[in-house]
């Protein structure tokens, strides 16, 4: 079996100028830091909210092995139908959605060296949406997947920076790695538990860095002047690529390292 396990975790995925970035950057940085697995936050690939049927095609067909999400996984209403109709999707929602919600919030599959993995996304409640909780959620879901395998991969999509630390605690020595997305903004406090799972509080947007979060600039900034309600439009300009890298101990499923990668287009 080999050494290490190495999994690249591709922060939030957002609008064109996003999707462009993991278009061009994806095949370098795989060559240079040799993934074994490679997996995303999709959640705002469409135009900053939500995400099609076609562009969960076109970001798996780049080489991404599963696509998580969020609170805007709904925001398209032909992502409803899809999910509904394809029990096989990499496409996940939050697990703690409640149970009518079509879709899953768990993958379980195989990379190309044939070592098993499993992906699971969970949302968080401290300023989202009043849904399921994600730690019991967590308990349960996690106790379905086989014990043989190993590297387990969880994306809390959560507001609060203490529900994701929380998160991180309580899962430490039970998954490989827990990476907080939703904010955009990429957290330096990137470590690995004493127990051996890898944490890092947000993973940070791919996409336009001169914005709000993503959004033109100076849209934000006249609607809190304002509040008057206007449409959000996609920034261009500073456009980053931003994931981790978390190499593992694929007979374990402990973390040995977790790096942040930041590139600038």
């Amino acid at each position: 079996m080999q050494s290490t396990v190495k999994i690249l975790y591709i922060g939030d995925i957002f609008g064109r100028p996003g999707r462009r970035v993991v278009k061009e950057s994806l095949p370098e940085i795989a060559r240079e830091y040799a993934p074994d697995l490679i997996l995303a936050n999709g959640e705002n690939a469409a135009s900053g909210f939500g995400i099609t049927p076609p562009l969960v095609e076109e970001l798996l067909d780049l080489g991404i092995s599963v696509l998580t999400s969020g609170n805007h996984i709904w925001d398209k209403k032909e992502i409803v139908g899809y999910m509904a109709e394809r029990e096989d999707s990499r496409l996940l929602r939050p697990a703690n959605y409640p149970d009518p919600a079509p879709g899953r919030g768990l993958f379980v599959g195989r990379m190309r060296s044939g070592l098993d993995y499993a992906v699971l996304n969970l949302q968080g409640r401290v300023f989202m949406p009043a849904i399921d909780c994600p730690f019991r959620t967590a308990d349960k879901l996690l106790a379905t997947i086989p014990e043989s395998v190993k590297i387990r991969i969880v994306d809390l999509h959560a507001e609060a920076t203490s529900e994701k630390l929380s998160m991180g605690w309580y899962l430490d020595g039970r998954v490989t790695a827990m990476v907080g997305t939703h904010t955009h903004i990429p957290t330096a406090d990137e470590f690995v538990m004493p127990q051996g799972t890898a944490y890092i509080t947000d993973l940070g947007m791919t996409g336009p860095y001169e914005s709000v979060i993503g959004i033109d600039k100076d849209t934000a900034i006249r609607k809190f002047l304002t509040q008057i309600p206007e449409r959000f439009e996609v920034a261009k300009n500073d456009v980053r690529f931003c994931a981790v890298l978390v190499e593992a101990n694929p007979e374990t499923g402990r973390a040995v390292s977790i790096e942040r990668i930041v590139r600038k287009f």
